[in-house]
């Protein structure tokens, strides 16, 4: 179900425009939803070998799209750039997302202006194309793919597309750096799974577990009643014993911004 539980979704909305000469830094915006717009940015640089383009979202403040995990009632947003040419390892870097519990479900979204840092190498004259696949929620729901080709020149350096991709890297995870690990032992529970000792810099509302399947999620960190554990309860369907064994990646907030950290799940103490 799309979010939003009690609207009906519209018709999957297909965007695949003719390709058409892009401007400086960016091409020109599409029409994805109802007052939402898209397009794809690039700074133009090349820093330590590599060179940062993004999907740039006009959106309403009221609006939203989700993360790579979206949560109870969302699509993921989901990025295929097999279409490019002269381009090499792009990847996309996730600023952490907002934590919605609109309708008493949770989802992982991003609302209003947003944009969408890819990390890539490309020599001058490459050409990025992106088909990405989002969706979109304000009062109606729409699920939307849409199609774009961006060719990259470092010619003349696009000052106002690097400032709005390096303010959406700078609330990237990062992974910790600090000097005690951030968290303990993750075990097994008869419905989820539990942390001992997390780091008390770390807000425990913020925490996202992700075991890299969509359908596996886990509710909002709950603390034991004798204060030694943080227990994460599945939501919906899956089964606690499919969690052993498995790697497990932890995004979190702290005063210091957002960090990530992975490790593997282990049977039941």
């Amino acid at each position: 179900m799309y979010p939003g539980a009690m609207l009906k979704p519209l018709p999957f909305l297909l965007v695949t425009l003719a390709a058409t000469p892009a401007l400086a830094g960016a091409t020109p915006w599409q029409d994805i939803a109802p007052g939402v717009r898209a397009r794809l940015i690039s700074s133009d640089t090349v820093s330590a070998g590599t060179t940062l383009a993004g999907l740039e979202l006009d959106m309403p403040r009221d609006t939203k799209t989700y993360w790579r995990i979206p949560g109870e009632t969302g699509i993921p947003t989901e990025f295929d750039f097999s279409g490019s040419t002269g381009v090499n390892a792009p990847s996309v870097i996730w600023p952490y997302p907002e934590i919605d519990h609109t309708g008493g479900y949770l989802d992982y979204v991003f609302h209003g202006p947003t944009v969408l840092p890819i990390s890539l190498t490309a020599a001058e004259g490459a050409t990025l194309n992106a088909a990405v696949t989002l969706g979109v929620c304000s009062d109606v729901c729409v699920p939307a793919q849409v199609k774009f080709a961006l060719p990259l020149s470092y010619a003349k350096p696009d000052a106002a597309q690097s400032i709005r991709l390096n303010q959406a890297v700078s609330v990237a995870p990062i992974p910790w750096d600090q000097p005690a690990a951030p968290l303990g032992a993750v075990s097994v529970t008869s419905d989820g799974i539990a942390i001992r000792d997390l780091d008390p810099s770390i807000d425990p509302a913020s925490l996202i577990a992700d075991v890299g399947d969509p359908a596996i999620l886990f509710d909002t960190p709950q603390k034991s009643p004798d204060g030694t554990l943080w227990t994460l309860k599945l939501l919906g369907q899956a089964g606690a014993k499919r969690l052993e064994g498995r790697p497990v990646q932890f995004t979190f907030m702290t005063a210091r911004g957002p960090y990530s950290v992975t490790s593997r799940i282990a049977a039941a103490p």
